[in-house]
């Protein structure tokens, strides 16, 4: 192999095993993927790449400790490292957890640091604030402990994503997120961070996801959000949060929102129609464009396919790819009540709607019809009365539906999508009838029963409706007693013989027919 090699792609290439022996002979090499392998073995033979700019070996099962990272001084021109889903353990080396080595203070170059999805334990020291070209800081699902750093929101101008996500960093948000940052993407998931959330977030202009999700932040709903220009992603579930959703009253509050998640136990009060009033994105149906499109920054050219979590049926989905169309709301497990605003209908790109498990009533807007696109409805576990709108049978694209544990009557909705939904979308509301609670349903789109024609193997006379039956008694008695006449007649008078057996055979008919019908009813 060409030692004088500066650039080598070899990443999904499914290649297993150690790395291969000739590739440690590449000295000139600069840029190395292996990404998206199935390598395995120690990472300590990468330092003998001294002109390295670009080292990518992510989603391997690559081991060892993070010692190798100690960024000798040959490696000024480094400007991408990653390294997430691997087998790597122990504390960020010595640079980040202890003095910081002059090697790492000497890497003006690195853009993107990446090593989630590892074993990394320790602390993340204030001295990564020194990285002062760092595009992309993500150490998403690690073992992290410890405070967030103040400097992070003020580090440098570069910054757009910060992801520390799914490690057990602890305290106060005490950052201070300066004015003019470049953030896009802070997504601080699944640790046990305390406190407010930092009002300093106002002056991240440029904030296209927040997510705050399963910490234990102790604050009422920061509507303030709402002013920042381009936040479509906002996720505020299971934390401490509590009190009603106000709304200001300025129609420009969360305009670009695409996703919202505020389940939580905490919040209260009514669901105000000025607050679905403000969001635009969400009365436009976004259709995909064939290839699926995910979180987009403008100003780095990456797409990061960001994983959410998101709750149908009252089970949470862990990583799920949001994407650009996706349209949630997500206010479940929460202590709302009052009716379901009408204005939801106007949200025509919904994808997914949970107001379950709440103290929702009234009726089940039918509005609702007009969310074409919806594919998830969760309304569980509330108060709500009244029948099923049966305008909702037009949404054909609806997958998920969960009407259960409320006081809902009448009849369930028929279409061709309904009538698949299983019962436990429906138990609990011991008003429904009709398919599938298996209850018959005897409203206007049943026929009724006294109407239902027999079948045809019967004889003719069984189908005569039961009112006629009384004419055909009174014919029947009064032919009775003309007959009879007409046999004393006919025998005072000596009729003919074939005559008097015409009248025997017609009352023997009579009566015989009599006789059935009696023993019918």
């Amino acid at each position: 192999m060409n030692s004088a090699l500066h650039e080598l792609d070899m990443s999904h290439s499914n290649l297993s095993g150690p790395i291969p022996r000739p590739l440690w002979n590449l000295t000139d090499i600069e840029v190395l993927s292996l990404s998206y392998n199935h390598l395995d073995g120690t990472t300590s033979q990468f330092l003998r790449f001294e002109k390295l700019r670009e080292l990518l070996l992510g989603n391997n099962n690559l081991d060892g400790r993070l010692e190798f990272l100690s960024f000798n001084s040959s490696w000024t021109q480094l400007e991408t490292l990653e390294f997430p889903s691997n087998s790597l353990t122990g504390p960020i080396p010595s640079n980040l957890e202890g003095p910081i080595p002059n090697s790492l203070l000497n890497q003006p170059s690195l853009r993107i640091f990446l090593l989630s999805h590892n074993s990394i334990s320790g602390q993340i020291d204030a001295a990564i604030c020194n990285l002062k070209a760092l595009n992309v800081l993500k150490l998403r699902s690690n073992t992290l402990e410890g405070t967030i750093p103040q400097c992070l929101g003020e580090m440098n101008e570069y910054l757009w994503n910060l992801d520390l996500s799914n490690n057990n960093l602890s305290g106060t948000i005490n950052t201070t997120f300066s004015i003019g940052n470049y953030l896009t993407i802070i997504s601080l998931h699944g640790n046990k961070l305390m406190g407010k959330v930092p009002r300093s977030l106002i002056n991240c202009k440029h904030l296209r996801l927040l997510d705050l999700g399963k910490d234990e932040l102790n604050d009422t709903f920061p509507n303030w959000l709402g002013d920042l220009p381009d936040l479509q992603i906002l996720n505020l579930r299971s934390n401490k949060l509590h009190g009603p959703i106000k709304s200001s009253g300025n129609r420009d509050l969360f305009v670009q929102l695409h996703f919202m998640d505020l389940s939580s136990k905490g919040f209260s009060g009514n669901l105000a129609e000025s607050f679905f009033e403000n969001f635009q994105a969400m009365k436009i149906i976004v259709k995909s464009a064939g290839i699926p499109q995910y979180i987009f920054d403008q100003f780095s050219g990456y797409y990061d396919n960001y994983l959410m979590t998101i709750t149908t049926k009252g089970q949470d989905h862990d990583s799920v790819p949001i994407l650009t169309s996706n349209m949630i709301i997500d206010l479940s497990k929460n202590k709302f009540e009052g009716h379901i605003p009408n204005i939801i209908g106007d949200l025509v790109g919904l994808r997914t709607l949970n107001l379950s498990h709440n103290v929702l009533e009234g009726h089940i807007p039918a509005s609702l019809q007009n969310l074409s696109v919806l594919e998830s409805l969760d309304l569980s576990s509330n108060k709500i009365s009244g029948e099923i709108p049966p305008q909702l049978a037009s949404l054909t694209f609806l997958a998920v539906l969960n009407l259960s544990h409320n006081h809902l009557v009448g009849c369930i909705p028929k279409g061709k999508h309904f009538d698949t939904f299983e019962n436990s979308s429906y138990q609990g509301n011991d008003g429904l009838r009709g398919f599938p609670p298996s209850r018959d349903c005897g409203g206007d789109d049943m026929v009724p029963q006294a109407t239902i024609p027999v079948d045809l193997d019967q004889e003719e006379e069984d189908s005569i409706p039961m009112i006629s039956w009384q004419a055909v008694f009174m014919g029947y008695g009064c032919g009775l007693v003309i007959g009879l006449s007409i046999i004393y007649i006919m025998l005072s008078t000596q009729y003919p013989t074939w005559f008097s057996r015409m009248v025997v055979k017609l009352e023997y008919r009579i009566t015989t027919r009599m006789k059935k019908h009696k023993k019918r009813y």
